[in-house]
């Protein structure tokens, strides 16, 4: 397989699974939006669940990565020591000057996507891709 349609696939799979995860992150959000109405606690706990998914697949199914998972994993968690509090807090301003809570999450979860690919592309598994073996 070239390396350009390698790189093809691991996009597409990227998104998929990002789908997944962002269909967990939708879902658990309007549920929790019934009983909280603060726009930050069910976005973090939706989050949350978001990551675990996305984390455990593309590492295992996109990059294909035999990297030290507590290593990789720590990786993310700085990631998102950054993302979450600048997401949160801007989510909660536009939440507070009249923004509408799903509008504000799925811009949100736009730009995490696309951050989230580049951080792990070329940080997380750089030079790490496609050595696990199954």
């Amino acid at each position: 397989m070239s390396k350009d349609k390698g790189q093809v696939i691991q996009a597409l799979k990227f998104v998929a699974f990002s789908i997944s995860a962002g269909v967990i992150q939708i879902g658990s959000f309007a549920i929790l939006e019934i009983f909280i109405k603060d726009y930050w606690i069910p976005y973090l706990i939706s989050l949350i669940l978001s990551i675990i998914r996305n984390f455990t697949l593309n590492r295992r199914f996109t990059f294909k990565s035999a990297a030290n998972v507590p290593i990789a994993m720590a990786k993310v968690f700085g990631f998102y020591l950054v993302f979450t509090p600048l997401s949160t807090y801007l989510g909660n301003l536009a939440e507070n000057h009249g923004g509408k809570d799903f509008v504000i999450l799925i811009v949100t979860m736009l730009a995490n996507f696309i951050l989230e690919y580049l951080f792990c592309k070329f940080v997380v598994y750089r030079g790490q891709e496609n050595t696990r073996s199954d």
